[in-house]
This record gives structure tokens, sequence and C-alpha cells, in this order.
């Protein structure tokens, strides 16, 4: 049982208590239909409590499956029938799409631009593919995404589904949020682990790229950063967002404080890194040389180290498609992405014993992460004699 003044999920079941022209009104749903039933009791609190009363019995009643379907049991007896009559509270009946819209807007000042292109965009996407918006019908809408979409994405859309409708509940939209609950039914395949992910290169397969960037007639402009992120561990999205301001004066440190992201609007820069504000890198003396080579004589602060050719941030995802793969494909080497780069850099950094706690401090993980998928892999077995 519920009064206006509370905001939040109203349970299948319960009933809740209204004012209308400062009269109390019970509101609740059974059998798939909204029941206003009015007491006739004015809006005190001494009436208030009966009407908690009057609740409490027809919320029994729906639990114990008695509930009068007339609403006979429940209407006010002779005593209230001289009481003046009350407007009943209009609800205006909206739909999933309607709330989806106003949930986005209320959503998007809060998130980063690069998480309103790529997951509400791609759910919003989902959502114009319903067959029905209709709030009734939840788990037809739910038994669709599963067969229509992959079942991660598809948990994560119920998942987005049902804070959506938590927000219109708190807002008064909504009196019931259908999705409660129905994320936590969905079952997921195990996934891989992360490890399978981490597909470094060789030292050899290492200095091949690099050099083959250098020689490249097409995309040797690319083979400082390729240089770069091979040397430094860091993130291809950290990488391109550096400017000079970042780089101290005499090269030996860098303060990656920034990352490239994809927003509607296109490239922008996010401030903070994926897991930590900032942090600093010492450049050993091949990142020395690799800065060197690349800064102008007269460089502004605001200028980036690794513009695209245009000047402007270089397009991870076109630089990959284009330059990368077009690279790699004339080489003897397995392809991998970008990102392997990062995975190349830890790997190497453990090989050549420096420390995992180091490690992590260097490239931005903590310190289990680096022993649990980096360095436990690279414990060699052996059998001690007994």
């Amino acid at each position: 049982m519920q009064t206006n003044r509370k905001a939040g999920k109203a349970f299948k079941g319960s009933v809740q208590i209204k004012s209308s022209n400062n009269r109390l009104q019970l509101v609740f749903s059974y059998g798939g239909k909204r029941h206003y039933l009015s007491t006739g009791f004015p809006d005190t609190s001494q009436y208030q409590k009966l009407a908690k009363m009057k609740a409490s019995e027809i919320e029994k009643d729906i639990l114990y499956e008695r509930f009068d379907q007339t609403l006979e049991k429940y209407k006010p007896k002779s005593a209230f029938s001289t009481v003046i009559p009350v407007t009943p509270i209009f609800t205006p009946k909206v739909n999933l799409a309607e709330i989806w819209d106003k949930y986005v807007e209320w959503k998007r000042p809060q998130c980063a631009p690069s998480t309103m292109k790529n997951q509400y965009r791609a759910y919003s996407s989902y959502l114009e593919r319903l067959p029905t918006h209709d709030l009734d019908r939840a788990n037809d809408i739910r038994d669709c995404v599963l067969q229509t979409i992959p079942i991660n994405s598809a948990k994560r859309f119920i998942v987005a589904l049902n804070s959506c409708c938590q927000w219109a509940v708190k807002s008064g939209l909504i009196l019931e949020n259908p999705f409660y609950g129905m994320a936590n039914e969905i079952e997921l395949p195990k996934s891989k682990k992360v490890e399978e992910d981490i597909d470094p290169f060789s030292l050899a397969e290492r200095d091949k790229i690099i050099q083959a960037f250098r020689c490249d007639r097409y995309y040797k402009f690319y083979a400082p950063l390729v240089e770069f992120l091979f040397n430094t561990g860091a993130r291809p999205s950290e990488a391109i967002a550096l400017q000079w301001k970042h780089v101290t004066s005499d090269l030996k440190f860098i303060s990656f404080e920034q990352a490239v992201t994809v927003s509607e609007k296109g490239l922008a820069v996010k401030q903070g890194l994926k897991t930590q504000e900032k942090r600093r890198f010492p450049c050993n003396a091949k990142v020395q040389a690799i800065l060197s080579s690349i800064k102008p004589e007269n460089t502004k602060p605001d200028d980036l180290l690794f513009p695209s050719p245009a000047g402007k941030y270089i397009d991870l995802h076109n630089f990959r498609n284009r330059a990368w793969k077009t690279v790699l494909a004339g080489l003897d080497i397995t392809y991998r992405k970008p990102y392997q780069t990062r995975h190349t850099f830890i790997t190497l950094a453990l090989g050549n014993g420096l420390d995992a706690k180091d490690v992590a401090r260097l490239v931005g993980n903590s310190p289990e992460i680096i022993y649990r998928h980096y360095a436990g892999n690279k414990r060699e077995l052996f059998v001690p004699e007994f």
C-alpha cells in the first residue's frame, strides 16, 4: 500500500492512495485493468487512516484470491452516500516509446557523448523495431527482444528498459514498472575469458610492423604513432588525444589526462582516463627520440602530438580499416587489432623483469589485472625434485 506522497515502484497488487480535489481515492490494478475507487473521505490525517484500512483490505483480497471484481465490497456504504462526488484521477496512458524519449533526454547531460551515440542510439534503434510499445505487453516485448537481438545485447537492452520505467515511476509518468526484475531471469552463456582477447605481438613482429609503416608509401605518416603505441602501452584513444602541453619541455615525462571518444557530433575529447583521472609516464630514450622526431619548431601547447593528415584527431576506426589492415596484410603476421600494441608492451615489460605493480602504474591498470591476465601466463611451470 502506498500513498501519493511516496515515489517509487508500485509492487504488483498494491493499492495507492491519492488525493483529488481534497478527497481520497484508491488506485490499483487487477486483471490487467486500472481501477479508481472513490472513498468519499476528505484528505485529512484521520480519514487517511480509514483509507489505509480500506486499501489494506483490497490488497489482502487480491493476495488471497478473493477479490470482488464488482467492487461492491469496497465501495462506500450508505454512510458515505451524501459525500460530494470525487473527480476521478485521470492518468493518460503513455507507451514505451514516449517514455524512452523523455528518459534519453533526462540522461543526456549525465552521459559521455560516446555513450549517447554508441549505447542509447543502439537501444533507440532496437525500440523502433519492436512490434509493440504497449507497456501492458512487456512480456511480449521481452520475447521479441530475445528472438531478434544477440543475447548479451538483449539483456543489456532489457536492463535499460527497466531503468527507463523505474525513472518513469518516480517521475509520475506510470504507476508500475513492468520490466522490474525481468533481466535477472535472462541467463547468459558463459563468456570467453579475457585472456583469450590478449594476443600480443612478438618482439620480432613488433619491429617488423614498425619498419613496414616507416617504409609504406601511403601510410608512413602513422609510423610515429604506431611506434609510440608499442613503446608506451598507451590506449590508442589516449595517445591520439595527447597535446604538447602534456609533455614536459625536456621530453622526459608525459601526462595522460584525456581520451578521444566518438560522440553524436563526431570525435570529441573526454577528460579523464578509463580507470583513473590521469597518470604520469616516464619516457625512456626510445620514446624521447620519437617525441623529438615529431615535435615542430614552433609548438603550441594545444597542438596534437599525433594529428591526422588534416590536422584533426585521428579517427581510429578509419586508421584500423585503412592503414593498419593494409600494412599488416603485406606482412607474414597473423592479424590483430591495434589495441594489441598495448598488450604487447605489457607482455614484453613483464618478460624483461619489470614488476607487475610497476607495469600497472605505467599503463593505468590495477596490479590485480596485470597479475590475473598477464603475469600469470608468463610463469613457467616446473616440477620440483622431492
